[in-house]
C-alpha cells in the first residue's frame, strides 16, 4: 500500500514585480476597511464594541503573507497584534475516486491506492478585493498544487470574529478525491503557548518552542489555539462540512501544533487536518469533479483574552456542540448501530450476571446522546455479525432490546428501539414502530403472518413486501430508505418508487446525511436535497428526515460534526410506558425540520400553511413564503423551492448583509401557478443549514 501526501505551503518564490491591488469590486458600505499602503494592503472591521479586527497582508511575494494580524480599539487605530509574519498553509493529499457508481460512492478507499506529493506555490500574481452585502474578501491569485490551480482567500465579517480563510482550487484531472490540512505557520512564532480542550473537556497547553516537533492531537471542537501575551487566535474549521463520511465517529485528531507538518512545512505552525486513514474501513475522502470550484475552509478567531476565552467564543458558534432546545420542539436523532443489545448479553456472560453488567448502568452512548441536547434517539440494531439472519432466536434479543430502551429512557429523554433491516424490500431501509413489536425477518416457510407467543404477545412473520406493508399498516409504523442513492441503496428508492408499499402511508421517504463530502457545494448533502425533490415530483407525498449512521457512540468521540438532527414539533416528549405514536404521527405529517445546528427554522408556512400541509392557491397563483430563521455563522442565502411535477424552480434569497448571531423574519412574494408542492432551504457560509419538509399545493 503507497502513501504520498500532496503538500500546499502558501509561500511564495521571488518575483520583481509587485502586484496590482484591483479594488474595482470594493464596496465600502460593506462596513469593512480596506487600503493599500505601497506593499501592504490594510484590512479592518468592527468586531464588538470598542474592538476592531485588523489584518495587514505584505504583498511582497517572498515576505510571509499576514503582515499583522490583531485588535484595534479604532477603525484606523494602531492594533494590538496577535500575530506576526505568519503564512497561511495548506496540505493537500491527493488521490483517485473508483467512478463505477459514478461520484455518489462511499464504499471506495484512496488511501489504499497511489497518492501524489507536491509543494505548491502562491505567486500573489494579482490581488483583488471583493465585496458583498456585509461583507468583503481579498483573493490573493496564482495558487498552484499538481493537478489543483486556483487562488487563496480571506473574507471578513462586520460584527464578527472571525477570517474566513479559503484556498479555492479546481482540477482537470478527473476521479480525483482528495483531503487537506491547513493552518499558520511561522519560521519564528511569537506566540508562547498552544492551547486545546481534550476530550475530556480539560484545557492542555504546551509551549511553543521553535524545535517542538509536529504532532497531532484529540480535541474537542475541532480547535486549537495559539495563544501571545496580549491575546490568542483559534484555528477551526467548518464544523460539519470538514468531516468526511465514516461508519465511526472516533476523534481522530483533527488537529496540530510544531514544526515540520506532513514532514513538508518547515515553519512552526498550528491548524486542522483531516487524516487519511480515517476508521480504517472505508474511507472515501472528499469528491474533486473536474471543474469543481473546491473551497478548503478554516476559520481564524481573533481574542484579545486567553485560549480559554478564544475557546468560548469558539463553542458559540455550534452553541457547545450542542443542539438547542427550541419551544414546541423535541430533538429527533436517527440511525445509530450502538448494538447495546448484543454488548449486555455478552457483558452479562462475562460478568456471570442476569442483572445489569458493571458498566452498563447508564451507557456511555446514553451520556454521550443527552450532552449534546438529543431528546429523543432512535436505533438501528442488529445490523451485525449473523444477527439479520436470525429467526425465532431474535425474540429474546428484541426482548432485552425493549427492556434496555424501556429502562434507559427517562421524564427527559426516550430511547426508540429501531432495526436496519434489510428485507424484501430492496436497497437499504429502516424501522420505526410507536410501540414495541416483534416481527421475524426470515420466518419459516409455513409461519402463519401473527401468532400469539407467550412472553412476547404477537410475533408477526413477514416473507415478502405484501407482508411487510401488512405489518407496518397493523402496527402504524413508518419505514423509509437508509442512505438512498449510496451504499447498498444504490439505485434506491427510485427502482421501487411505483410499488405499493412505496407508495403507502407507511413509507415515509428517505433520510438525508452528508454524503458523499463535496467542498465545492454551498449546501450539505446534495445527493438527499436532489432526491427530496424528485420524490416530490413522483408523488406521492414523502419526506425526508435526517440520519447519522454510525456505530457505537462514545463521549470522547467528535460526534456533532457528524450530526444532524430533526426538530419535530411535539407537544411534549412522549414516554416510553405510553408509546411515541406522537412522534410517529409528526413525522408522517411532515411537521419536523432538519438542522445541523447552526442554522434554525422554527417556522415557515406558504400562504399560511406549514409543512405537510395542503394549500388551495388563489386565483392569480400568488402567495408569500415566510419563516423565521436563526443562526450562529455569518448567513449565505436561502432558498424558495418548488416542483410542478417535471421540472424544479429555486428562488434565492441572499443574505449576506446579515451579521453573525442574529435572525430574521423572511416574508417572500413567490408565484406558484403550476406548482405542485413548496419547500424551504437556508444555508450559511460554512455549509451549515437547515431545510424543511413540504407544504402541498392543491
Amino acid at each position: 500500500m503507497l502513501h504520498s501526501t500532496l503538500l500546499l505551503l502558501l509561500v511564495a518564490p521571488l518575483c520583481p514585480a509587485q502586484p496590482a491591488v484591483d479594488l474595482s469590486g470594493y464596496q465600502p458600505e460593506s462596513g469593512v476597511a480596506i487600503r493599500q499602503d505601497g506593499t501592504r494592503l490594510r484590512v479592518s472591521w468592527p468586531l464588538a464594541e470598542g474592538e476592531h479586527g485588523v489584518l495587514h497582508l505584505q504583498l511582497k511575494p517572498e515576505e510571509p503573507l499576514i503582515e499583522e494580524l490583531g485588535i484595534a480599539g479604532k477603525a484606523d487605530g494602531p492594533p494590538v497584534v496577535l500575530l506576526r509574519k505568519t503564512n497561511p498553509v495548506y496540505v493537500l493529499t491527493v488521490g483517485s475516486r473508483d467512478l463505477k457508481q459514478g461520484w455518489d460512492v462511499f464504499f471506495d478507499n484512496p488511501p489504499r491506492r497511489m497518492h501524489e506529493r507536491f509543494l505548491a506555490t502562491l505567486s500573489r500574481s494579482k490581488v483583488r478585493v471583493q465585496s458583498q452585502g456585509r461583507r468583503s474578501t481579498v483573493v490573493v491569485e496564482g495558487l498552484s498544487a499538481g493537478p489543483f490551480q486556483g487562488d487563496f482567500r480571506l473574507t471578513v465579517y462586520p460584527g464578527c470574529r472571525l477570517v474566513h480563510a479559503e484556498a479555492v482550487v479546481r482540477t482537470d484531472q478527473d476521479a480525483c478525491a482528495f483531503l487537506y490540512d491547513a493552518g499558520l505557520t511561522s519560521a519564528a512564532p511569537d506566540w508562547q503557548t498552544v492551547a486545546w480542550l481534550d476530550t475530556n473537556d480539560q484545557l492542555q497547553r504546551v509551549k511553543a518552542t521553535a524545535t517542538t516537533e509536529a504532532a497531532a492531537v484529540a480535541s474537542r471542537h475541532r480547535a486549537i489555539v495559539a495563544e501571545c501575551r496580549d491575546g490568542s487566535v483559534a484555528v477551526f474549521p467548518p464544523p460539519h462540512q470538514f468531516l468526511y463520511p465514516l461508519d465511526f465517529a472516533e476523534n481522530f485528531k483533527f488537529t496540530w501544533h510544531g514544526k515540520g507538518h506532513q514532514g513538508k512545512v518547515a515553519d512552526w505552525g498550528i491548524g486542522v487536518r483531516q487524516p487519511p486513514d480515517g476508521d480504517q474501513r472505508y474511507v472515501p475522502w472528499v469528491n474533486a469533479p473536474p471543474g469543481t470550484q473546491q473551497r478548503l475552509g478554516l476559520f481564524y478567531l481573533l481574542s484579545r483574552g486567553p485560549a480559554t476565552d478564544a475557546l468560548a467564543e469558539v463553542r458559540r458558534f455550534t452553541h457547545g456542540d450542542r443542539f438547542k432546545k427550541l419551544d414546541g420542539f423535541h430533538t429527533f436523532s436517527s440511525h445509530y448501530h450502538v448494538e447495546h443489545t448484543l454488548e449486555l448479553i455478552r457483558e452479562q456472560k462475562a460478568q456471570k450476571t442476569d442483572g445489569i453488567p458493571k458498566g452498563l448502568e447508564t451507557p456511555p452512548f446514553v451520556r454521550a446522546f443527552k450532552s449534546h441536547g438529543i431528546d429523543i434517539v432512535h436505533l438501528a440494531e442488529f445490523h451485525v455479525r449473523h444477527t439479520p439472519e436470525m429467526n425465532e432466536q431474535r425474540l429474546p434479543l428484541l426482548k432485552t432490546l425493549h427492556d434496555e430502551c424501556r429502562r434507559l429512557s427517562d421524564e427527559r429523554f426516550l430511547l426508540v428501539p429501531g432495526e436496519e433491516p434489510n428485507v424484501h424490500l430492496g436497497g437499504h431501509w429502516i424501522s420505526l414502530f410507536p410501540r414495541p413489536v416483534y416481527w421475524l425477518l426470515h420466518p419459516k416457510p409455513d409461519a402463519p403472518f401473527e401468532q400469539k407467543v407467550e412472553g412476547v404477545g404477537s410475533v408477526y412473520a413477514v416473507k415478502n413486501p405484501a407482508d411487510v406493508l401488512r405489518l407496518f399498516e397493523k402496527e402504524q409504523g413508518l419505514m423509509w430508505t437508509a442512505h438512498p442513492r449510496i451504499k447498498s441503496s444504490y439505485g434506491f428508492p427510485d427502482k421501487y418508487r411505483e410499488t405499493e408499499f412505496y407508495r403507502s402511508d407507511r413509507f415515509l421517504g428517505a433520510a438525508w446525511k452528508n454524503m458523499p463530502a463535496d467542498l465545492s457545494q454551498p449546501r450539505l448533502g446534495r445527493r438527499v436535497l436532489d432526491l427530496f425533490n424528485d420524490m416530490a415530483n413522483w408523488e406521492p407525498r414523502k419526506y425526508v428526515l435526517g440520519e447519522v449512521d454510525v456505530f457505537k457512540v462514545q463521549p470522547d468521540y467528535e460526534l456533532y460534526g457528524h450530526m444532524n438532527v430533526n426538530y419535530v414539533k411535539l407537544a411534549r416528549l412522549p414516554r416510553f410506558e405510553d408509546g411515541w405514536q406522537p412522534l410517529v404521527d409528526a413525522l408522517r405529517n411532515g411537521q419536523f425540520f432538519v438542522s445541523t445546528g447552526e442554522m434554525l427554522l422554527p417556522r415557515f408556512t406558504v400562504g399560511g400553511k406549514e409543512s405537510g400541509q395542503a394549500l388551495r392557491l388563489p386565483a392569480d397563483g400568488k402567495v408569500d413564503v415566510e419563516a423565521h430563521i436563526e443562526w450562529t455563522f455569518p448567513p449565505a442565502f436561502a432558498e424558495v423551492i418548488l416542483g410542478d411535477g417535471k421540472e424544479v424552480r429555486r428562488q434565492r434569497i441572499d443574505l449576506s448583509v446579515e451579521a453573525a448571531f442574529s435572525r430574521k423574519e423572511l416574508k417572500v412574494p413567490v408565484e406558484l401557478k403550476g406548482a405542485k408542492w413548496v419547500r424551504f432551504e437556508v444555508w450559511d457560509i460554512a455549509a451549515n443549514g437547515a431545510f424543511s419538509q413540504p407544504v402541498w399545493v392543491e
